[in-house]
């Protein structure tokens, strides 16, 4: 692929991130998502077949900086942190990806393999958590994105705790789920 023919990919692909995390999935069309990269319509075909093709490809750089995260992070509390403000900076994004998951198998399939190359990126930073088993080790993962999900749709709030201490509770299982000492699922 070309230098320019990349960078075009580049734009729609920023484009269509920012049209899903302004007005979702549903209501972003693919002419809108050329039109905001500054490209004519037909231009977005000649990158992805479809606007579920792009989806993914916004899907893959939402992993990579979620990828990011789990690398830079400090601590516990760091990378809790990290993760809260990247879902909560895509919400919309978010909760797309969780009810397409259900109905679409090419993006449930995305979402799979984001996931095992989010536990072999934990794996390879936390030797205490690469000591658990698979099942304990995608379920630490499942819960903590769910749990970080709650707390930026403020459900944590909506039942009485506070957003501060949902977040305590997210570095408290990263914590657990590290350690040499923590549960042997």
């Amino acid at each position: 692929m070309s230098k320019s023919s990349e960078a075009t990919r580049s734009a729609l692909i920023a484009a269509a991130a920012a049209a899903f995390d302004d007005v979702g999935f549903e209501q972003t069309n693919t002419n809108d998502i050329a039109r905001r990269a500054g490209f004519a319509p037909q231009t977005f075909y000649r990158h992805f077949r479809d606007k579920l093709a792009i989806f993914i490809a916004v899907y893959e750089g939402w992993t990579l900086s979620e990828l990011d995260a789990i690398a830079s992070a400090a601590s516990p509390e760091d990378l809790a942190r990290q993760t809260w403000r990247h879902h909560t900076n895509t919400r919309l994004f978010r909760r797309t990806l969780r009810d397409l998951s259900v109905r679409n198998p090419d993006v449930a399939a995305a979402r799979a393999a984001s996931r095992l190359r989010q536990l072999e990126a934990i794996r390879l930073r936390e030797p205490g958590f690469a000591k658990r088993s698979v099942t304990a080790q995608i379920g630490v993962l499942l819960a903590f994105e769910r749990l970080c999900d709650a707390i930026v749709e403020g459900e944590f709030e909506r039942l009485g705790a506070g957003q501060e201490e949902a977040i305590e509770l997210l570095a408290r299982l990263v914590r657990a789920a590290t350690s040499d000492r923590s549960f042997k699922a």
